[in-house]
């Protein structure tokens, strides 16, 4: 079986990105997130952070078979390193799949062994997107609905001052 890699910003981490892992675990040898630098976006939580964010949605969901990294480079050079031949992508709606695509196809020029799959999100995370989820959070509003425990906490510290 092939070992997969799921990179993302993962600013912060869903119960879309949570599930994404969980069914690809299943389908992968080995997966890793990896939690990647985007010079366009400035993030709420460093890689530090969201790593252990992500480590710690994981372990509340029972998952320890899933390692994460943050990464400041491209992707398929750590797919290499990793002995990865697959990325691990999810879609929610159409404009993923345009978006996925360029960054495939560029991938695929740089690594054409490394494959991409993608899995549609759950009907329930349809829509749900780190942005929505930090507006909501500095807005004060419940994100517990949409991300895991660890997350909700760190969200509410964040926002709200430690409690």
């Amino acid at each position: 079986m092939p070992i997969a890699i799921h990179p993302g910003s993962f600013d912060p981490p869903t119960l879309g990105h949570l599930d994404l892992v969980t069914r690809g675990r299943k389908l992968f040898e080995r997966l890793h997130v990896v939690v990647a630098f985007n010079s366009r976006k400035t993030p709420l939580f460093s890689a530090e952070e969201r790593v252990r964010l992500f480590q710690a949605s994981l372990e509340s969901a029972g998952i320890r078979d899933v390692e994460v990294q943050a990464w400041d480079g491209l992707t398929v050079e750590l797919a290499r390193r990793l002995g990865a031949t697959v990325f691990l992508r999810g879609l929610r709606q159409v404009g993923d799949f345009e978006a996925e695509q360029s960054i495939a196809l560029m991938n695929r020029r740089m690594a054409p062994l490394i494959e991409t799959v993608y899995l549609p999100c759950r009907e329930e995370h349809l829509g749900l997107t780190s942005t929505l989820v930090r507006d909501i959070a500095r807005l004060g509003g419940d994100v517990s609905p949409f991300v895991p425990p660890p997350v909700a906490q760190a969200l509410r510290e964040r926002f709200q001052g430690k409690s």
